[in-house]
């Protein structure tokens, strides 16, 4: 495929999926307790998030409904958030996998929808027409904005080296070439934008936009930091072939001379969240 074009393919986050719940900081208790209080849930309706990946959202707000259904493109992705549910006796999740695109899908009305780090991958003005419609009396579209990959420094000192993000971000370029890859296709220009312009044409009110602070310190393994890196996107496995040991070896050196020990600390970034409502 040219480089300037991209189209939405299944080895998008090929390989992805056992890396992300390891690599991926989780999102707070904070937000669940922070879209509680501003949506007004009483542990009733239903919840949709949609492009769900391993559950990380579903699960952290799915005891705050009555139900919950989690959809994702990718087939390993929900089998580990299946796994992951489980784990924690989560029970009133449901999973399907259905493209944003395939909405409604039969899935009927919901209290609230949620989209964290997934609405950019799917033709926006469809999805957000088609949610619309699948949103109860009082229903709310709720935008989750965030970076779980990786952390901020600075600040106070950290009990260890942050992680050298800018070292591993030219190393992935080196290995897979300076424009960042997305599946079997590019992303030149990066994430595209013009979120609220959307929305509002496909007729939705706001947003109303609340936070929850960062800046609290996590600490993190090599091994984490790893599958940080491998839980992206632009660098999931499937797009170094049989480079893929040479770069994990590469990669692997890099941190431990960034850090001998092995051990990094940074700080979790904020979280914000846009509510819509139609």
């Amino acid at each position: 495929m040219p480089i300037g074009t991209w189209e939405w393919d299944e080895t998008l986050y090929a390989g992805s999926a056992p890396h992300y719940s390891v690599g991926r900081m989780p999102y707070p208790p904070e937000l669940a307790e922070a879209i509680r209080a501003e949506v007004g849930l009483d542990g009733t309706g239903r919840l949709l998030d949609v492009g769900c990946g391993p559950g990380s959202l579903t699960l952290l707000l799915a005891p705050l409904f009555a139900a919950a259904v989690g959809v994702d493109a990718d087939g390993d992705m929900l089998a580990e958030a299946r796994r992951r549910a489980a784990d924690r006796g989560i029970g009133n999740v449901e999973w399907r996998r259905l493209r944003g695109e395939e909405l409604p899908a039969g899935l009927g009305t919901f209290r609230a929808v949620t989209f964290a780090q997934s609405f950019h991958w799917m033709d926006r003005p469809l999805v957000a027409r088609r949610v619309r419609d699948m949103l109860a009396d009082g229903g709310v579209w709720l935008h989750v904005h965030a970076s779980t990959h990786e952390g901020v420094s600075g600040g106070e000192p950290l009990p260890h080296p942050s992680p050298p993000w800018d070292r591993v971000n030219g190393l992935v370029a080196a290995h897979l070439g300076p424009v960042r890859r997305a599946g079997q296709g590019y992303l030149p220009t990066g994430i595209p934008s013009g979120e609220n312009e959307i929305m509002r044409g496909a007729g939705y009110l706001g947003p109303t936009r609340f936070e929850v602070e960062g800046g609290q310190v996590v600490e993190r393994s090599l091994d984490e930091i790893v599958a940080a890196v491998f839980s992206l996107s632009s660098s999931a496995p499937h797009l170094f072939g049989d480079r893929l040991p040479d770069f994990e070896a590469e990669l692997r050196d890099l941190l431990l001379d960034a850090s001998p020990t092995g051990r990094f600390a940074e700080r979790r970034r904020a979280v914000a969240v846009d509510l819509w409502r139609p």
